[in-house]
């Protein structure tokens, strides 16, 4: 797509923009200081990445609530994280982003993805291939579980009690199944590792798009199967996610469409 050289370029800006926010001594020292921090930094993100975005795109629309899921009106949308990992970022720790996705009529057709403490730039354009730094990327070419890293995490915090009980159930799913099982935050961090075959299987009970779509777009296009928690294609109307190495895809699916 043509526009990819002008997003990742806003990208790139935002998220040296957000590095130079950083403090690894950064310690929030209760609840509200945290979202005082958090909002903080989205808002001076916002500023360098909303219009540049919009003028790529002529008509295209803004998503405004980055922690909202279903599906979006028709045409097209720009659905940013001005600072996926926020949580780590104002504590200090180095798992966060900054991303760009578009989605035309609930489709994402491009995602960019820039992490700043390491200056690598993840592309992925519809029916183009995913790309880090311009070199194409493709997932595990694993097919035992037993074999696999995976992992999961929580989509935002206060999540439904039955969300996060299922989560729980989850995991201890596959630790019996699988090698090792990470839960961290944010999505985005994790999906990245599993398009470059450094994770072989990534799930999320949760419909939170802008944690989701970069990731999703990424993945597929390195390769992957991304779908629901049951094997269905993945939608933005989905309730649930499943980024997975096509090896490992039948086996993830059967031991997580068992925590309903």
């Amino acid at each position: 797509m043509d526009v990819l050289p002008a997003v990742v370029a806003v990208v790139k800006a935002a998220g040296e923009r957000l590095l130079k926010r950083y403090d690894v001594d950064a310690r929030p020292g209760d609840f509200g200081e945290i979202v005082r921090e958090i909002d903080a930094n989205d808002e001076a993100i916002l500023e360098v990445v909303k219009e540049p975005l919009l003028r790529t795109r002529p008509g295209s629309r803004w998503a405004e609530d980055e922690l909202a899921g279903g599906p979006l009106p028709e045409g097209e949308w720009w659905v940013v994280d001005t600072a996926e990992g926020n949580i780590n970022h104002i504590h200090g720790m180095g798992e966060w982003s900054v991303t760009a996705t578009l989605v035309r009529d609930n489709v994402p057709v491009l995602a960019v993805v820039h992490v700043p403490l390491t200056g690598e730039t993840y592309t992925a354009v519809r029916g183009g291939g995913a790309h880090l730094d311009g070199v194409p990327l493709r997932v595990s070419a694993k097919s035992e579980l037993k074999a696999a890293l995976v992992g999961t995490g929580q989509a935002k915090p206060g999540e439904k009690e039955e969300d996060l009980r299922r989560m729980g159930s989850s995991v201890t799913a596959m630790l019996l199944d699988a090698l090792v099982v990470r839960v961290s935050v944010p999505a985005t961090m994790q999906l990245i590792h599993v398009a470059a075959g450094r994770m072989d299987v990534f799930w999320q009970f949760s419909d939170v798009r802008s944690g989701l779509l970069p990731g999703a777009l990424l993945v597929a296009e390195a390769g992957g199967m991304v779908t629901d928690t049951r094997g269905e294609p993945w939608t933005l109307a989905s309730k649930d996610f499943l980024a997975s190495a096509p090896g490992l895809h039948a086996r993830a699916v059967t031991v997580l469409s068992e925590q309903v």
